[in-house]
């Protein structure tokens, strides 16, 4: 039952991915990057917030918290440099160790909440340990409450785990990151994907100088997160 599960999900990933696409980049937050671009007094505080697991919330090794080397707050110094008027609150929801089942429940009270002008959703790495259908529809359920509110969504594929060889297809990882992509196509949401970055890397046998941890990326591995954000902006 759950190979036929996982042959129909991928089945839809190319029919979706042959006809559909995501939001195009240089498009899709056209309004906010001239709003990034506006100067005192007629600018506003623009509010990103970065919902998801122990990645964005910047977890190492040993549990160590490195927060000021997390992406979203790496990424925050590159759209600094790139809109020096801006004021911009990177605001991290994030909770080590969750998936988007739970990361559904808080949704409203506690993402929400933030008044988010971009929702940047990253579960596809803890989301591997339950049900594809049911990580699924919390992840639908989540992009859609945002979307109706007219809150910009970019979806994150995974950041890699070392007890995993992302190389290999057959690896469990992989149809959680085609989900991701399904949905982006599907809703046409930004997309941002590591895990086609990460798995170049683990080819190039370089995936540990990337990671702090068996399953944290350290400073260099949370910057190839923030490139795959980067076209989104810039």
């Amino acid at each position: 039952m759950k190979k036929h599960f996982l042959f129909v999900i991928a089945l839809m990933f190319h029919v979706c991915t042959a006809f559909g696409q995501i939001a195009d980049s240089t498009q899709y937050l056209e309004n906010l990057k001239k709003e990034l671009n506006t100067v005192w007094p007629k600018n506003r505080t623009i509010n990103l917030v970065f919902h998801g697991h122990s990645v964005p919330a910047g977890y190492g090794d040993n549990h160590e918290v490195n927060t000021l080397k997390s992406y979203p707050n790496l990424f925050l110094k590159q759209l600094k440099e790139k809109y020096p008027y801006a004021v911009i609150n990177v605001i991290v929801t994030a909770i080590g160790g969750e998936n988007s089942l739970k990361g559904e429940t808080r949704f409203e009270k506690e993402v929400l909440v933030h008044n988010p002008d971009v929702l940047f959703i990253d579960y596809a790495l803890n989301d591997r340990f339950s049900p594809l259908e049911k990580t699924g529809a919390a992840l639908e359920k989540m992009i859609t409450t945002a979307l109706a509110k007219n809150i910009k969504v970019i979806l994150l594929t995974p950041s890699p785990d070392q007890r995993i060889d992302i190389t290999d297809p057959s690896n469990p990882l992989d149809p959680y990151a085609a989900q991701i992509k399904e949905l982006a196509i599907k809703y046409k949401t930004g997309f941002a994907d590591p895990y086609t970055q990460f798995k170049q890397i683990a080819k190039d046998g370089k995936l540990k100088e990337n990671m702090a941890s068996v399953n944290h990326p350290n400073e260099v591995g949370h910057m190839v997160i923030v490139r795959t954000l980067g076209p989104w902006f810039y």
